[in-house]
């Protein structure tokens, strides 16, 4: 049977169920426009959904995903900058509250990254793509202190959402508007074996479990 048969369905079901349940909100959205609060960034990982995650309805997050859920410096506009669009409309065009990066456990791109830092193909996207945490990797290689592939894997994961939140402040727009306190950044940091949400504490750049 073809998966796509299965969206299908599901989308059969959305209509009967879903859509008639909710019938009002979804045309208030059609009608009005979107108004979100938060833009997320997550990873395009097809185990880690944030609205599922985070229980949200439709208008609540404007999602930015790509893979392993990264955050480009600003850059000149010589070339296409899908992410760095979508980040400039959620801030200029829909004046989002919170910026949210969603990194999470078990991360390809990551484990790309980690595993082949001498093999990496450079006219591979993926490879050009994951290059913006060489210097995180190569930190995280020369540490004895971590024994274990997880454990470099996990420490990655976390510090490429610092660089990320750090890469934000780079876009004047959006480094401006924190500076006013008109926009909020947050890290957070997704477990796939326990389901715990882990948040970036500022004072001591360390992923606490959220109570």
């Amino acid at each position: 049977m073809p998966a796509t048969d299965k969206l299908i369905a599901g989308y059969q079901r959305f209509r009967e169920k879903y859509y008639e349940e909710n019938k009002q909100l979804l045309l208030r959205l059609a009608e009005e426009g979107q108004f979100p609060k938060i833009a997320i960034i997550s990873c395009c990982d097809s185990r880690v959904d944030p609205t599922i995650i985070l229980d949200c309805e439709p208008g609540d997050l404007f999602v930015i995903r790509n893979v392993a859920n990264l955050v480009p410096p600003c850059e000149s506009h010589d070339s296409y900058h899908g992410t760095s669009a979508a980040l400039e409309f959620a801030v200029n065009g829909l004046n989002v509250e919170s910026i949210i990066v969603l990194g999470h456990t078990q991360c390809g791109g990551i484990k790309a990254l980690m595993d082949n830092p001498e093999t990496l193909d450079s006219k591979s996207f993926i490879s050009t793509w994951m290059s913006q945490l060489e210097h995180v990797r190569d930190d995280i290689l020369s540490d004895d202190k971590l024994t274990t592939k997880e454990q470099r894997y996990d420490v990655c994961e976390q510090h490429g959402i610092m660089q990320s939140l750090e890469n934000l402040m780079s876009f004047p727009w959006i480094g401006s508007q924190v500076k006013e306190g008109k926009l909020k950044l947050h890290g957070w940091y997704y477990d796939l074996n326990s389901a715990k949400l882990f948040v970036l504490q500022e004072s001591t750049s360390n992923f606490v479990a959220m109570s």
